[in-house]
């Protein structure tokens, strides 16, 4: 399609390639970017750049970070004996996002896929094991998502934490099967947080 202008062609091309951006999404979010005060542009492309130059994965949790740890792993006021294991940093905004939860958690970087080649030492459960073998924490919340491969993790991760003397949790089923937690809404999470039982 010709935009009259090579520039905009390419900035709609590439939003377009953004997930849940279609083509004529990325038109109407091009054209706003043209009439947007040219400060909000510069802040916009600014903040896009900061993300990619200045974070990082938290060494204590995998979380997105602005240094070396992440906020919320920084924050006194969280309660060290609970840890929720999630597959991605979506997973930990969208629990955040349901005020339900207080503890720190736990990302794993995926889940369990061998038909895609992701086995248990292509995730973070060796450093899950390392975390909850200090002595802090009492109950792991295992977060996973609900499709098969997330299923299939969370009962390797139950195996791996057997003998580590933790309460094991799954949280309940207010999220629906075959939804991520990052789609799921609030109240749903928190039934499920709520909700959790041991595994």
């Amino acid at each position: 399609m010709e935009y009259g202008s090579q520039t905009l062609g390419e900035l709609v091309d590439r939003l377009s390639r953004l997930p849940g951006i279609g083509r004529k999404t990325a038109q109407r979010l091009a054209f706003h970017l043209l009439r947007v005060p040219a400060a909000d542009a510069v802040a916009l492309a600014s903040a896009l750049r900061r993300l990619r130059e200045e974070t990082g994965i938290c060494a204590a949790c995998g979380n997105i970070a602005d240094g070396p740890r992440c906020r919320i792993c920084d924050d006194p006021r969280r309660d060290q004996a609970l840890l929720c294991v999630v597959e991605q940093p979506a997973d930990v905004v969208a629990v955040e996002r349901t005020g339900a939860y207080h503890g720190l958690y736990h990302v794993l970087g995926g889940s369990l896929s061998p038909n895609e080649g992701i086995l248990p030492e292509s995730l973070r459960i060796r450093e899950l094991q390392v975390r909850v073998g200090d002595g802090l924490v009492t109950e792991v919340i295992v977060a996973t998502n609900p499709p098969a491969q997330g299923e299939a993790t969370a009962h390797y991760l139950v195996d791996c934490l057997r003998s580590a003397g933790v309460r094991v949790t799954r949280i309940a089923r207010g999220v629906p099967i075959g939804s991520d937690l990052e789609l799921s809404d609030q109240a749903s999470l928190v039934r499920a947080l709520e909700g959790r039982a041991e595994m």
